[in-house]
């Protein structure tokens, strides 16, 4: 009987790696939209978070998401990604 195995994807804040399901991914669509992806299967450059407001202050801070989707992410986004998820993801 084989189990299946938790894919593991990193978080581009802490360098840790972590269950695909305790991040957040945020993908840089084909057309260059920077949106939100819950489903974790959208098309285009994803990065995945830990769901922790300290993370993402400090990605804010450090322009994290916008090195590394390549393309500047507005410091609203953060915002209203701290006010889209759902306070049983966060830490």
């Amino acid at each position: 009987m084989s189990r299946k195995k938790t894919p593991l994807r990193k978080c581009v804040v802490t360098n840790e790696m972590m269950p695909k399901k305790e991040l957040i991914r945020v993908v840089r669509t084909p057309d260059g939209e920077v949106v939100y992806d819950p489903s974790g299967k959208k098309s285009g450059r994803g990065a995945y978070l830990s769901a922790s407001k300290t993370v993402m202050e400090e990605a804010k801070r450090k322009k994290i998401l916008s090195r590394h989707l390549k393309v500047d992410v507005k410091e609203e986004f953060y915002d209203t990604l701290l006010k889209e998820l759902p306070e049983d993801r966060m830490k």
